[in-house]
């Protein structure tokens, strides 16, 4: 009986695949392909984008991105990919925009549940942002309607749509009703 292990891939062929059309992110050298997302995550995707973006380059405090890669680990090679991230002109002085997957890791992530998403799979991704250096991360549970706030330091908290999302330290002053997030989506389409 053979075990050989499997050839584990680096960040260089990961950027190869995507050009190629195959979509993933790399998780300690093994390939982790995704689905596209469907709707309702996208929908959800551009609300918080849109959110961010605003506030961020009204207080010029740096710059929100849609999915990129980051470098997490090397040797094996992680590459995660937040769906929306805030990058402080700290980490990344406005106006520079590095090529390929980053190495710098974003100030925020935001991580929207799909309905084929582990709760546990999607913990564990928010705390492996957290370790590596990332100063907040926030889960979306679009079936819930709930976010996990997950902290620099201190303890996870979830919000309903009566509260508000709270930028801390990381974007200060902004704050954001976990309703507005959902907006209609959910409810039944007008019948007639």
């Amino acid at each position: 009986m053979s075990t050989t292990k499997p050839k584990l891939l680096t960040a260089d062929d990961l950027l190869r695949l995507d050009a190629e059309g195959i979509k993933g992110e790399l998780i300690r050298g093994v390939l982790c392909e995704e689905m596209p997302p469907g709707y309702e995550h996208a929908e959800i995707v551009a609300e918080m984008t849109m959110q961010l973006r605003s506030f961020a380059k009204l207080q010029s405090l740096g710059t929100v991105l849609g999915e990129f890669g980051v470098n997490l680990e090397r040797t094996p090679d992680t590459v995660r990919a937040p769906d929306v991230a805030f990058v402080s002109r700290e980490r990344v002085p406005l106006g520079t925009r590095p090529r390929g997957y980053s190495d710098v890791v974003p100030d925020l992530v935001v991580e929207v549940v799909s309905p084929n998403d582990t709760r546990r799979a999607v913990h564990d991704k928010a705390l492996m942002w957290l370790r590596n250096g990332v100063r907040l991360a926030w889960v979306v549970h679009p079936d819930s309607r709930t976010v996990d706030v997950y902290p620099e330091r201190g303890t996870v908290t979830t919000l309903t749509e009566e509260d508000s999302l709270d930028g801390l330290a990381v974007l200060p002053g902004f704050t954001c009703s976990v309703g507005e997030i959902f907006g209609d989506l959910g409810q039944e389409a007008p019948t007639g």
